[in-house]
């Protein structure tokens, strides 16, 4: 490490530099990226060209801890991979008069694009009337890279490319990852998937086998079970409340785990969602996250920490009818007051961490990447080479224009602040509309702190049927009833993480990130009509329950 002394030569743009005192230990601001980054050679912007995450760290993590190594918990097919050779002689391209004639890569004079442009936002100008209005509109070429108008064109994105993405993305995901969470160990790195779902499958494949079973919130994201089980892999449900998992019931678990109860050998995987978790909701507090932390350290438990929700966390829920909350009012005070992650607090490299764009761009860039230790995003890039190949060039090259050549670091934060505002008042008309529609003897819920899940609790056991009819009957009933009321909410059973297991609630799930304001109200009326019919209860004026029951048969 440099002493304080020391004074570093650090880029501005790609081929030029200023002098910064120290700036390897200083902390991070959104607006002062562009000055900390070490200069690039050409060279690494090129097809194929294959990069390392380290390289685009912005401090010094000389005497942090090293991640623990996990051969231990390594599936075969890990083991076995050794990469894609053809895409490792890729870093022979770069040789000055090298004349290649070995890789199959297509010449970009035969890509029938000549450029590709598209209007955004303006920064402080998100929405969709002012970028219609106002908006920019940025354009990448096919030969930029070369006539020194961009480092990533269209000749490079829309060729062949590494597992790990390409690197003028990855950078700016590097420094991204350390600008919200500054992991505390050192070898820790950075590597693209093609969505978080696709991470997953790969995370399993590499650190389970067949008959294992994994930890999770006992309701769960639905495709996350139906990715696991074709691998052999069953969820075990953790209990949840309103903070989500209960770190004293997963250690009971884990200490008393019999195997020949459950079927498989201990659990050494958690799979969470600690921030508006799909289905309910939840969000784990950091003292809950530093409490399940220290029991995966207990048991020596790796952390899948799925958070394509982390920046839709929404300003404080003060009740119907309450003056709104203001925005945060500097970036440091937003990202300050997010919630810590799983990866923050990492000190061991035990946690892999899932990000994507899908829910703060768009689904369809299928861009998203994975924060953890160097071994398993090695790992993890061995099998990206061989099976997805690469995320799709197209897609880096639309979000690299977007978010590091026009918005950048700052403006990305202040689209994140635009959308959690946004976000915000969708939450609270879903919340306005449940207390005024829904009748409140039969349904409870706990306001969403973020993400697009609205949970909500039925006492199932005041139905004039119940117990001749079943839980499941019951919530069949109900579901069925919605949808002739004309809304669609989905089913609580839908999301348990083991079927198997018993479950005596009641939920539904409704989300109000699809709807504009006036269909989430008349949808949760829908709602609230569906249970009151069900369960024989009467209207007042506007919908208001009055509370009288049929009797039972």
């Amino acid at each position: 490490m440099a002493p304080p002394a020391a004074i570093e030569v650090e880029a501005v743009t790609d081929t030029t530099g200023v002098t910064v005192p120290n700036p390897l230990s200083a902390p991070i601001h959104s607006n002062e990226i562009l000055g900390r980054r070490k200069k690039a050679d050409k060279k690494q912007w090129g097809i194929a060209a294959p990069s390392d995450s380290k390289n685009f760290r912005l401090n010094n993590y000389e005497g942090k801890p090293k991640a623990r190594r996990w051969d231990h918990y390594l599936s075969n097919e890990a083991k076995m991979r050794k990469g894609n050779s053809l895409k490792g002689a890729a870093k022979f391209l770069s040789k000055p008069g090298i004349i290649s004639l070995g890789g199959g890569l297509p010449s970009s004079e035969y890509f029938p694009f000549e450029e590709v442009s598209m209007k955004v936002p303006s920064v402080g100008h998100f929405s969709e009337a002012d970028t219609k209005d106002s908006g920019v509109t940025i354009t990448a070429g096919k030969h930029d890279l070369v006539n020194d108008k961009s480092i990533f064109d269209i000749s490079v994105a829309f060729n062949y490319g590494q597992g790990a993405g390409a690197a003028q993305l990855l950078r700016w995901i590097t420094e991204h990852t350390e600008l919200i969470h500054s992991p505390p160990y050192e070898d820790w790195r950075c590597t693209m998937t093609i969505g978080s779902t696709s991470g997953l499958d790969m995370a399993l494949r590499m650190l389970t086998r067949p008959g294992d079973m994994m930890l999770s919130e006992a309701y769960t994201f639905s495709a996350a079970v139906e990715t696991a089980l074709p691998l052999g892999v069953r969820m075990a449900g953790v209990p949840v409340d309103a903070e989500g998992l209960i770190p004293s019931d997963m250690d009971s678990m884990l200490t008393n785990w019999d195997v020949n109860e459950k079927g498989g050998r201990k659990p050494h995987i958690l799979y969470t969602v600690p921030t508006g978790q799909n289905p309910t909701g939840a969000t784990q507090s950091a003292s809950r996250r530093h409490a399940l932390y220290a029991v995966c350290q207990k048991h020596d438990i790796v952390i899948i920490e799925d958070e394509p929700y982390y920046f839709l966390q929404m300003q404080p829920y003060t009740g119907p009818n309450s003056p709104d909350v203001p925005p945060p009012s500097s970036h440091q005070e937003f990202i300050s007051n997010l919630v810590p992650s799983f990866l923050s607090m990492d000190t061991d490299g035990r946690v892999m961490r899932l990000d994507s764009f899908s829910k703060v761009i768009s689904p369809g860039s299928r861009i998203g990447w994975i924060t953890g230790s160097q071994q398993i995003i090695e790992i993890y890039q061995r099998h990206a080479d061989c099976s997805t190949q690469s995320p799709s060039g197209m897609a880096q090259l639309l979000l690299f224009k977007l978010l590091d050549e026009h918005w950048g670091h700052a403006g990305y934060i202040d689209w994140l602040i635009h959308i959690r505002m946004e976000y915000t008042k969708r939450r609270d008309t879903i919340l306005a509309a449940c207390e005024k529609y829904l009748p409140k003897d039969i349904v409870s819920w706990n306001p969403p702190m973020a993400g697009m899940f609205h949970w909500m609790q039925i006492d199932f056991t005041q139905h004039p049927d119940y117990p001749a009819k079943s839980i499941e009957t019951i919530e069949e009933e109900i579901f069925m009833q919605n949808i002739e009321q004309g809304a669609l909410l989905m089913r609580g059973s839908w999301f348990y993480a083991n079927a198997e297991d018993r479950h005596d609630t009641l939920f539904f799930r409704a989300t109000y990130a699809a709807a504009p304001a006036e269909k989430i109200e008349e949808g949760i009326r829908r709602f609230g009509e569906s249970i009151r019919k069900e369960f024989g209860l009467e209207n007042g004026t506007n919908g208001i329950v009055i509370g009288k029951r049929k009797d039972r048969d």
